[in-house]
């Protein structure tokens, strides 16, 4: 059985990323598994940021290496919070801290439309220089108030339209399929078929 590296140590997604590489016969260890630190973050764009941190963990361990970098985007406030999804209220990350500054930047704002997006990076060495990258993207908008109790992040405040639904409304396979990350790891395993790791 081959072995990925996750460059996260986000349970969630150590679960999805699991479940669908499973069938493909490879491993995913969390980088914290293996005594690696988290990498810096400095970048402007999701993709330099997944990169990093993809090169990170790679290089610690000798192990092929998968990163993702998602976050939320509202097209009123020009694709913000974007890569600062996590930290959009400051240190400490906190979910509801960001929920409620996402609530009150929008504050009397009719346009609603937001999207998550996801990069997914693999590099199969540190210094890997055809990294496999794929993307995904949700559009909806955001609600003035939350709905749901499930997911994590922005979740509760992101509706799907044609759903009716919250993303905290959904069950783990209703959203799977259908998430900015789930559309991204579909892409990278039809990446990784084609080329091999």
């Amino acid at each position: 059985m081959k072995r990925i590296v996750l460059a996260s140590n986000n349970a969630g997604k150590l679960k999805e990323f699991q479940r669908l590489f499973a069938p493909l016969d490879i491993e995913i260890i969390p980088q914290g598994q293996l005594g690696v630190s988290e990498a810096e973050e400095p970048y402007g764009t999701f993709v330099e940021n997944a990169l990093t941190k993809a090169r990170h963990a790679s290089r610690a361990t000798g192990l092929p290496a998968l990163a993702d970098d998602s976050g939320i985007c509202v097209h009123a406030l020009g694709g913000a919070p974007g890569v600062y999804s996590a930290r959009f209220a400051g240190e400490p990350k906190s979910d509801a801290r960001n929920n409620e500054k996402l609530l009150a930047e929008l504050a009397g704002n009719d346009d609603r439309r937001a999207w998550y997006y996801a990069a997914l990076v693999l590099v199969r060495h540190p210094e890997d220089p055809q990294p496999v990258i794929a993307d995904g993207v949700l559009l909806g908008e955001v609600l003035t108030a939350a709905r749901g109790d499930g997911g994590f992040g922005y979740d509760p405040l992101f509706l799907i339209p044609p759903l009716g639904k919250t993303a905290a409304e959904l069950t783990p396979d209703e959203k799977s399929p259908i998430s900015h990350r789930g559309k991204a790891l579909q892409v990278l395993l039809g990446k990784l078929q084609e080329t091999g790791l």
